[in-house]
């Protein structure tokens, strides 16, 4: 038995399990254990698995890594059905201190969805089996009682209900080039969650993930798997717009290869298996001209529909027919944001989402940027504007008297002066972080996206002149700027670097370098301001890409506040309810006629059938479209700075200061507390990077207190109310005490430039040795040399100690 021979063991090496470190418990313990169950450690155990990146943390300028959630085992059936998880403590530990948090790391709705828990201190495990309807839930196991792979697989399939029949297709390994690319946690729920409704009967399925996350890549393991296990033999990827057909079948689907196929012509070749198509090339005005229709109805096994918020998502669509149509097949829709209002849904037609990984999630695992949003006011925005008597336009037209606030700007009365400000916004924001950071503007119309365009090209000549495409419109009546995307997506093409849009780039445009997203469109769905606020949320480290800032000229963002921003979708859906007038949900969409003309390119249709109206842009001898005026002033009055809270996973949108306060509060419930913890910690820079993984931005806050003062005084003054002291004047006190005397000159020399280098730069400095590899270090010698002045490390590093126990017992 395992348990005797380690016993054994323990006893003949007198080992005390006491003394043993957490890793020192695993070896000699609980992978014994493991291995006399039968689970195979190189293919069914994962040790100090990291499954999320941990979230990005930014400070000012600068940006951390906090840290990732880590699993001490898991164990898997096979290499993609996760099973279990254990959580190891040392053995002063009892042996269910680690289940709650093994738990967390389980949990069905935020992390590995796991239905089997262990947690262990090297005397037994403690078991928690969430497929327990009735009875013991946990159970105390002895080490050599840990359950064997085929027990837990026998427990699995019973709680799902899975048939014999369906067991190939759940155990159908991930597709795996070598590279050792794997799918992500939420990928894999995604996944597995998706085959197994299959597996049980579910015809419809829906996928909800924020955007950046990796959607296609989830659909293409989803399909390889049922494809593979000959489950849907024929496939259809459907999208409504060209470029996202293209960068799934020149990316993600890439290793189909020639059992690929895209369907570019208007005739439709049976002898493929994958297919991907736009909407408008298998659709046309005429029945003759629909070419989905020389496919029988029972020819594809499997849809996938990408983007499903969109097009086909309305009942009445024509694009919805293509679905119907092919009405045997399994239907799974995609999509960062379903459509849910009273006139159109997604859940209606596919159900609930099988599996919903949301913008908030992304954040907190790292696995997406987090966002800073600058708020510009103007006067005219908020006070509105009324043209006096007889007032016209540049064109001549007489103005109609009313007042004109910021739901009429760009859409019936333009401020020119207006647009030159928010160019002259950018240009300056660009100008303080980096003149090649990608830029999308996002404007309420194609007119509104040309004079955009324009305002910035004066505003950045010197830029235009070295390069006449670093800004570019893009939308989708113009060729040139269309042919611009994929080089704006590129991240090694240097050019575009500002686009100016209106309804283009809102779906599926994969930049991952964007750094400034810039809304100056009045967004009235939430539906769209998600995706344009997704454009912004892929991470690049390879072009410094961890964050991103949303410039905010028309109150989108007040959106951020909706509850429905990133909460589930819930189905509101009225079948048979009147659609006229527009509902507000949609008003984006249909009240434009460029926003009609942008949502496809050219030559293709729309969901009616016909081609996109003409744009008017001229004046007219009566009534223009909208009234263009250049000689009225704007100017800005209010503007503010919001930044993502970590913690909650929301803006902070009270004072930097009052967030600060009620953070350090959940921490230290007095003054006195938080300076036991800061004198006491050998690390001053621990407690200090604990404060910014909750949320304490120290940067941020020193623009507002001061910036001479360090991260100890600036929670003192804020949260206790204390008089800080600078860190200047921190120092001089401590050199008012004579401290130094009792050392050498070399050694008295080391320790007044660190305190010199704590005045100037911060704590950080005396907390980290390297530092005297630097000026004025480096000119006294090695750091070796520079250590033997004190006698050797350990009496350097307690004269450091002492000198950063007395910067803050002077005048605490």
């Amino acid at each position: 038995m395992v348990a005797q021979a380690i016993a054994s063991e323990a006893a003949n090496m007198t080992i005390n399990k006491k003394s043993l470190s957490e890793r020192d418990i695993c070896s000699k313990y609980i992978t014994p254990s493991l291995t006399q169950a039968g689970w195979d450690l190189q293919t069914q155990v994962r040790e100090e698995v990291s499954f999320t990146d941990g979230q990005i943390i930014v400070k000012g300028k600068t940006v951390k890594r906090g840290k990732p959630k880590r699993a001490d085992y898991i164990l898997y059936y096979r290499s993609n059905i996760p099973l279990a998880v254990i959580e190891a403590k040392d053995n002063n530990h009892s042996v269910g201190d680690g289940m709650q948090q093994a738990l967390a790391y389980a949990d069905d709705d935020s992390a590995l969805s796991l239905p089997f828990v262990f947690s262990s201190n090297g005397d037994a495990f403690l078991f928690h089996d969430k497929t327990v309807k009735t009875g013991d839930v946990e159970q105390e196991l002895s080490l050599d009682q840990f359950p064997s792979p085929d027990e837990l697989w026998e427990r699995y399939c019973r709680w799902k209900g899975f048939k014999e029949t369906a067991l190939e297709v759940v155990t159908q390994d991930f597709y795996s080039d070598g590279s050792g690319k794997e799918p992500r946690y939420y990928q894999v729920n995604a996944i597995n969650r998706t085959i197994e409704g299959i597996a049980q009967g579910k015809r419809r399925l829906l996928l909800v993930m924020a955007t950046g996350t990796g959607k296609t890549y989830t659909a293409f393991q989803i399909i390889w798997r049922l494809w593979k296990a000959q489950q849907c033999k024929r496939v259809l990827f459907l999208a409504d717009r060209n470029i996202l057909v293209d960068q799934t079948k020149n990316n993600d689907f890439k290793p189909f290869g020639k059992a690929m196929h895209k369907i570019v012509k208007r005739t439709a070749d049976p002898a493929y298996e994958i297919y991907l198509a736009l909407y408008q090339a298998l659709t046309g005005t005429e029945d003759d001209k629909n070419i989905y229709k020389e496919f029988s109805p029972d020819f594809f096994d499997l849809i996938v529909i990408d983007e499903c918020h969109r097009g086909s998502a309305k009942e009445d669509s024509q694009w919805r027919e293509i679905l119907e149509y092919f009405d045997s097949a399994i239907h799974i829709g995609l999509t960062a944001t379903p459509k849910e209002t009273k006139y159109v849904s997604n859940i209606h037609y596919f159900g609930d989402p099988i599996y919903t990984y949301t913008l908030k999630q992304g954040i907190q695992d790292g696995f997406l940027a987090p966002y800073r949003v600058v708020r510009l006011d103007f006067d005219k925005d908020l006070a509105g504007w009324r043209p006096e008597e007889g007032k016209t336009d540049k064109f001549g037209h007489e103005i109609e008297d009313r007042i004109y606030n910021q739901k009429d700007f760009d859409r019936n009365l333009v401020l020119e002066k207006r647009t030159e400000l928010v160019a002259r916004s950018i240009t300056e924001f660009l100008k303080g972080t980096s003149r090649y950071d990608k830029v999308i503007v996002f404007c309420d119309n194609i007119d509104h996206a040309e004079r955009m365009r324009q305002a910035l090209v004066n505003q950045n000549a010197d830029m235009v002149q070295e390069n006449r495409k670093y800004v570019m419109r893009i939308t989708g009546d113009n060729d040139e700027g269309k042919a611009e995307l994929e080089n704006f997506i590129d991240p090694e093409s240097r050019y575009p670097v500002i686009a100016t849009t209106s309804k283009l780039m809102t779906t599926g445009v994969d930049a991952k370098t964007t750094k400034l997203v810039v809304l100056d469109s009045r967004i009235q769905s939430m539906t769209e301001f998600k995706q344009i606020i997704g454009r912004g949320t892929r991470i690049n480290p390879d072009y410094d890409k961890y964050f991103f800032t949303i410039m905010d000229f028309k109150k989108a963002t007040e959106l951020f506040a909706d509850e429905d921003f990133d909460g589930p979708p819930i189905c509101i859906y009225e079948p048979g309810a009147d659609e006229s007038p527009v509902p507000p949900e949609d008003l984006d969409e249909t009240i434009e006629d460029e926003s009609l003309a942008e949502e496809f390119a050219e030559g293709e249709t729309l969901v009616d059938g016909t081609t996109p109206p003409d744009i008017d842009l001229d004046t007219s001898p009566v009534k223009p479209r909208r009234y263009y005026v250049k000689d009225v002033e704007v100017s800005v009055v209010a503007e503010r700075v919001q930044y993502f809270d970590p913690h909650s996973g929301k803006l902070i949108t009270e004072s930097l200061k009052d967030y600060t306060k009620k953070r350090v509060g959940e921490e230290y419930s007095t003054l006195t507390d938080f300076i036991q913890q800061w004198t006491t910690a050998e690390r001053k820079q621990a407690i200090i990077e604990e404060l910014e993984e909750h949320g304490i931005l120290f940067d941020a806050l020193a623009d507002e207190v001061g910036k001479d003062f360090g991260p100890f005084d600036l929670i003192c003054h804020v949260a206790f109310d204390q008089p800080p002291l600078t860190r200047k004047e921190r120092s001089e006190n401590v050199r008012k005490q004579n401290y130094f005397t009792e050392y050498g000159e070399q050694a008295r020399l080391v320790l007044e430039a660190l305190l010199d280098k704590y005045a100037d730069e911060g704590i950080s400095n005396l907390e980290d040795i390297s530092v005297l590899n630097v000026d004025p270090f480096s000119q006294w010698g090695t750091p070796v040399e520079i250590i033997q002045a004190f006698g050797g490390k350990s009496q350097f590093l307690e004269a450091v100690n002492k000198l950063k126990n007395m910067l803050y017992d002077a005048a605490t």
